[in-house]
């Protein structure tokens, strides 16, 4: 029941953002206990453009909390980003609700050059 509620929400999230953010790339979240990742999609050549992960050897090698973790990787994402010239974006949490380590990640990318 609850993998049916979080299915439901996902798809509800993106299919308003998608509605709104014709021209932006996507910033999608996946997340488990130990580890998440983040990706800046395309949704017209349906790729992906940047990505960052907490299981890159850089990240593992540190031994951090997840909500620093995951302010660590919001950093590279956002520096990776603005590498390729990617500043407009739109926030796809998928179905994880807007705190702990995914609101510390999205403060981290906005501080480092991302706007959504």
């Amino acid at each position: 029941m609850k993998q049916d509620l979080h299915k439901k929400r996902t798809l509800r999230n993106r299919g308003k953002l998608k509605r709104f953010n014709v021209d932006r790339y996507r910033i999608t979240v996946s997340k488990s206990l130990k580890n998440i990742s983040v990706q800046i999609i395309d949704d017209k050549e349906n790729k992906t453009i940047v990505s960052a992960s907490s299981n890159e050897k850089k990240i593992r090698e540190n031994k951090l909390k997840k909500i620093e973790m995951s302010k660590m990787i919001g950093e590279i994402l956002a520096k990776r980003a603005t590498e390729k010239k990617i500043t407009k974006v739109y926030f796809d949490r998928g179905g994880f609700k807007y705190h702990g380590r995914i609101k510390s990640l999205a403060e981290a990318m906005r501080k480092n050059g991302l706007n959504f």
